[in-house]
């Protein structure tokens, strides 16, 4: 965040300044992937989660449950 701000008070270009932003927004959403690959191999496999950190996790299970309930009807 530092390095966007930076960037505007330096007044750089328009373009720098969105190469900063998409850069600093894929980075993130890549951490956050990565963060709930393990739960969601657990959820599609049947595991039970053993740890709560996994707090995200549980609306993938009520989606599938969700997808289940929809097929049985």
């Amino acid at each position: 965040m530092d390095e966007l701000m930076n960037l505007m008070i330096a007044d750089e270009s328009p373009s720098e300044i969105s190469d900063s932003i998409k850069t600093q927004l894929m980075q993130k959403a890549t951490a956050r992937i990565d963060a709930l690959k393990p739960a969601v191999t657990n959820a599609m496999m049947g595991y039970e989660l053993e740890s709560e950190e996994d707090v995200e996790t549980e609306t993938v299970g009520e989606l599938d449950n969700a997808e289940e309930t929809e097929e049985e009807e």
